[in-house]
């Protein structure tokens, strides 16, 4: 089963990182991703620009509106994320675990809800 692990972390915390240290923890994110791959566990991931380059769309009665930045105004923001195989939730919450980002902020892990081409959608609907 597929899992989405969110990465949020203070980007004023990011932002006062010296180079090297930045340049470190990127280098752990790296090698993260590696072991994951390694192990069959990585279907995909990406960094994210930070949220000041972020566009939040809407449509409201047909018309479509945008915002600079993000959706909310949060204490952690959006970083990346990180495309799990985990065999159930336990696996993936320990995969998550192992995400370097995880130290500064939070990772959030969600099961990935398969949509079907034709006839009912998969998953249920959800609130």
């Amino acid at each position: 089963m597929k899992y989405l692990a969110l990465v949020y972390y203070n980007e004023a915390i990011m932002n006062a990182m010296s180079q090297q240290e930045w340049d470190a923890l990127n280098q752990e994110c790296i090698g993260c991703v590696e072991n994951l791959q390694r192990s069959g566990h990585f279907v995909d991931g990406h960094p994210l620009q930070q949220t000041d380059t972020a566009t939040t769309v809407r449509v409201r009665n047909g018309k479509l509106t945008t915002t600079d930045g993000p959706f909310a105004e949060t204490r952690e923001q959006l970083a990346g994320f990180y495309m799990l195989e985990a065999r159930d939730l336990n696996e993936a919450i320990q995969l998550a675990g192992k995400i370097p980002p995880a130290r500064y902020g939070s990772i959030e892990v969600r099961p990935v809800r398969e949509l079907k081409a034709e006839g009912n959608l998969a998953g249920g609907k959800s609130t």
